[in-house]
């Protein structure tokens, strides 16, 4: 098959494992909130409140980039 990542060589990319890594972050998230409130808070409000309260620290406690850097540069404009 084609369009499987194993044969496009997407496997070893590593921007693709951090934006897995970070899907399944927000998943923890949202089931971590999710249980705390007592109902399910949706995934749409996990991704916002992962974002504006723990997106930062994460990308940095992962990421070590030249702040010159491409992918400096396209990480923050998603900040």
């Amino acid at each position: 098959m084609k369009s499987d990542p194993k044969y496009c060589g997407f496997e070893k990319s590593k921007f693709l494992q951090l934006c897995l890594a970070e899907k399944e972050e927000i998943r923890r998230y949202k089931g971590m909130e999710s249980k705390k409130a007592g109902y399910d808070i949706g995934y749409d409000r996990a991704l916002l409140e992962w974002i504006r309260d723990h997106r930062d620290h994460w990308y940095h406690s992962r990421v070590q980039v030249n702040p010159g850097s491409t992918t400096f540069r396209f990480l923050h404009n998603f900040a």
